[in-house]
């Protein structure tokens, strides 16, 4: 039985937790103030000032704000930790710093804010419906996937940085997991834009991928796999995986999935476990790389993760979500597979799972 660490938020006294419950109640508020601070340059002026700090009179004269903008948002700001003021003069605090200089908060930032929050005023129905009814605040699709390429700015860019962010950081690391059994014949299921599939055809030049996904993600994969000249020894296989009726490409030596199980409900994942090990060749893996809350060395990324299931309910498909191992683990065994080995810690909030036909 894997040992897991379970998210435990500290215990507070009952004015602290009141204090906490004010925030949550209040939190869009500084969401939008904050943000408004950032992306319209005031917390960049105030780290431009430096340790000396700088006046409202100093900010209003730049003429880029009115007096009424600097007071209301930087007051926020200062609510929230993210500025301080001392003598009259407005100064970046340490959270201030983190929003303007730290790549992983800017990424989730900006994919709430421009792909989730409109959309997340439905959850309540979207949970009630089992559909992702916050996603017509983008655009008419049944659910996001297939409406990626096709999302409108800003919310595609934030997506694709979003989604691009924490697995880049992973696939570096994993090469040398995805060929230690010295695979032939590999399937990318999930393969979106062939961000791993171009990697591992260049890792090791006598490997073949074969690409699963819909087709507006294959087209741009092709496009990218023809500008690298990995082209011809990668195959695409088009597929609405919530077809169970549609098998996947069979005789693999090793199938790879990569932040792609969290976009189904655990029903959906049970069918593609069931296909997946009808598509092993004798002696095939299944490697599962993922994030997991529950395997999670520090709180925040387990609170990053465990606060990122909403947008698969509200915008994504409605029945999806970021899921405890143990669930995977399940599903796959109840498909006729076996877990070998588990390793954490890659990139940055990563597990690689490796199975074998039981």
């Amino acid at each position: 039985m894997l040992e897991t660490k379970k998210f435990s938020p500290p215990k507070q006294r009952a004015f602290d937790a009141r204090f906490e419950a004010q925030k949550i109640a209040f939190g869009p508020v500084v969401f939008h103030c904050v943000h408004y601070a950032w992306k319209r340059g005031m917390l960049e002026a105030l780290g431009n000032a430096g340790d000396g700090g700088i006046t409202l009179d100093e900010l209003e004269a730049t003429g880029r704000w009115s007096r009424y903008a600097l007071k209301l948002v930087l007051e926020s700001c200062l609510s929230a930790g993210v500025v301080m003021i001392e003598g009259g003069r407005w100064q970046l605090d340490k959270t201030g710093f983190c929003l303007i200089s730290d790549d992983i908060t800017r990424v989730n930032f900006d994919f709430i804010h421009d792909v989730c929050y409109q959309g997340l005023f439905e959850l309540e129905r979207s949970l009630d419906a089992g559909k992702p009814l916050g996603l017509a605040h983008l655009g008419d699709w049944p659910s996001i996937y297939p409406a990626l390429a096709d999302l409108p700015e800003p919310a595609k860019s934030s997506w694709f940085a979003f989604d691009h962010h924490y697995s880049d950081t992973s696939f570096p690391d994993i090469l040398p997991d995805v060929f230690a059994t010295a695979p032939r014949r590999v399937m990318d299921i999930g393969a979106n834009t062939g961000k791993f599939s171009r990697a591992a055809l260049a890792y090791d030049a006598r490997v073949e991928l074969n690409l699963v996904d819909l087709s507006p993600q294959l087209a741009v994969a092709d496009a990218n796999l023809t500008a690298d000249g990995l082209r011809d020894r990668a195959h695409l296989h088009p597929r609405d995986l919530l077809d169970p009726g549609l098998a996947l490409p069979g005789g693999m030596d090793l199938v790879w999935m990569s932040q792609f199980l969290s976009c189904f409900g655990e029903d959906q994942i049970a069918s593609i476990f069931q296909r997946v090990v009808a598509s092993l060749a004798d002696g095939g893996q299944v490697l599962v790389m993922d994030t997991f809350w529950d395997r999670q060395r520090y709180d925040i990324a387990a609170f990053c993760l465990i606060n990122t299931s909403p947008y698969f309910t509200a915008m994504a498909s409605g029945n999806s979500k970021i899921y405890e191992s143990a669930d995977y683990i399940r599903l796959a065994e109840a498909a006729g597979l076996r877990l070998l080995t588990v390793r954490d810690g890659i990139g940055y909030c990563h597990s690689l799972l490796r199975f074998a036909r039981a």
